[in-house]
């Protein structure tokens, strides 16, 4: 697959520039992220429109974040969204004042003039705002056509030289009528096709590991999860069994999980299950940091990999692993000004402490979207239905110090959580669902006596793509048999709380 149309997204720091990439993709278009500061030389063949993100940064800070002005010049519709607008009203001559209060949550937009980019929008409907500065005079050749209450200019543009800024944003889905607006720019005003697709995707992807590592053998890190496991499949389309899977079991996975990989995977006969957990929990002694026992664990992990494919005795150069769009902008802010919000061993330090060279063919994806590929593959649903988990394992569900104890505990809670659920019909439902194992103890009463026990925070959420979530209603009914079921069944609980939090401004995991 040639990609012939892609729209080029510049990243200002804004947490939900990976969002507008999923956005754009939905469409039907290719969508690829750079750095603001990127010149238009370094952004390849076949852009047919740029966005430029929201951030937290203001146009009058000392060390305000500017694209590259070349980026006007290129006779391509160019679309700011929020911060993004105001870098174009100011580089055009507009002028952009601060708001004392901001404007943040839900606004009614209103409908001034229609437009391409609001057709189909209806007046009166719900935008999300997030936002400081706000554009006070709009630069000569621009005219608006929707403001909010607080918000004149919501949206202003320029047709004559196609340019257009929104101060809401229309990639989160309590924008309304956010990808009717995305829908617009990309397909009516950029002119996209909307040939792009997880077919194509699979192909080109295929061919790209043929030519990258020709008939060297590759190394692939095998969790288990969806992610990995999607990987294994490429691979194995790609080259065969020409490459070697190590499963290193950590003692803080699912119940059972070096089963089901020998299960599943058995049929590659290089394939490589490694029990390590007493390293591990050695390691994690006394560590309740929660990025220490992340970089702990990383570190232990890549120890043990390295040890094993030494084991092996062929002289690797290539190493795979399934890391996805949200790993790399939540470690390493790579694409952009964004910040870390914490670390992920699986784009951690194996390549450089084996002097590999990375195939990761999966992180230009979200999660559903790696999903609908594997389907493509026929990987089991098994696996395609299983619901995120951490690399760092049950070691970021329980919050303080790791004990094989408590891991135990947290085994046997997740594998009952996850049965009542199923058999609720709740599972596919869900995006993610997990207890986590509280540093608190509470008084309460078992067999009329007074105890002293430890409580089970309930976690469970529904996403897209895991960039946002919101946390998921379970019916209290259901609630009630999992507290009963937890109480009755886990041996130093006598507590079971329920999670509400969204993300942001929580994260999924706790730690």
């Amino acid at each position: 697959m040639v990609l012939r149309e892609k729209i080029v997204i510049l990243d200002f720091g804004s947490q939900y520039t990976q969002l507008i990439a999923r956005r754009i993709r939905e469409l039907g278009t290719y969508s690829e992220i750079f750095p603001f500061w990127t010149e238009p030389e370094n952004f390849g063949e076949g852009v047919i429109g740029i966005i430029l993100s929201g951030g937290p940064s203001s146009v009058y800070d000392q060390n305000r974040l500017l694209p590259s002005k070349k980026i006007f010049e290129m006779n391509i519709p160019v679309l700011g969204i929020c911060y993004g607008l105001q870098v174009i009203s100011l580089l055009f001559g507009g002028r952009i004042v601060g708001n004392e209060k901001g404007e943040y949550g839900y606004q009614k937009i209103n409908i001034i003039e229609v437009s391409k980019l609001l057709k189909g929008v209806k007046d009166g409907s719900t935008v999300w705002m997030s936002h400081g500065d706000k554009v006070k005079e709009i630069p000569p050749g621009f005219k608006r056509t929707a403001s909010t209450e607080f918000s004149p200019f919501a949206v202003i543009e320029n047709t004559e030289r196609r340019i257009y800024g929104i101060q809401f944003h229309p990639e989160v889905a309590h924008t309304e009528y956010g990808l009717k607006i995305l829908a617009n720019f990309v397909n009516e005003i950029c002119g996209s096709s909307g040939e792009w697709n997880l077919e194509g995707f699979l192909t080109m992807k295929i061919q790209e590991i043929r030519d990258t590592v020709g008939d060297s053998p590759v190394l692939l890190a095998l969790s288990g999860g969806v992610d990995s496991s999607v990987v294994a499949y490429i691979l194995e389309k790609a080259i065969g069994y020409n490459y070697y899977p190590i499963f290193v079991d950590t003692g803080l996975l699912k119940k059972g999980e070096a089963e089901r990989i020998q299960r599943i995977f058995g049929n590659n006969p290089n394939l490589r299950i490694v029990n390590a957990s007493e390293e591990f929990f050695l390691t994690l002694q006394g560590t309740k940091d929660p990025e220490r026992k992340r970089k702990k664990i990383g570190g232990k992990f890549i120890e043990i990999f390295e040890r094993e494919a030494k084991n092996i005795g062929i002289n690797f150069q290539f190493l795979a692993q399934g890391t996805l769009y949200p790993d790399v902008i939540e470690s390493n802010p790579i694409v952009g000004p964004s910040r870390v919000i914490k670390s992920h061993h699986n784009v951690g330090g194996l390549p450089q402490k084996l002097h590999l060279r990375l195939v990761e063919p999966l992180k230009e994806l979200f999660k559903d979207e790696v999903r609908q590929l594997g389907r493509l593959l026929d990987v089991p649903e098994e696996i395609l239905r299983r619901h995120p988990f951490p690399g760092p394992g049950m070691a970021v569900r329980i919050v303080g110090e790791v004990t094989p104890q408590k891991v135990r505990m947290l085994q046997e809670a997740d594998q009952l959580i996850e049965e009542i659920i199923k058999r609720h019909d709740l599972y596919d439902k869900i995006w993610q669902i997990f207890p986590v194992f509280l540093p608190v103890k509470t008084v309460g009463i078992k067999g009329e006596k007074r105890s002293y026990e430890n409580v089970l925070a309930i976690r469970a959420v529904v996403s897209l793509d895991g960039m946002t979530a919101d946390w998921y209603r379970i019916p209290y009914k259901v609630l009630n048999e999992i507290s009963s079921t937890l109480l009755n069944s886990i041996e130093g609980i006598n507590r079971v709380v329920y999670d509400v939090s969204t993300k942001p401004p929580a994260t999924i995991e706790w730690e």
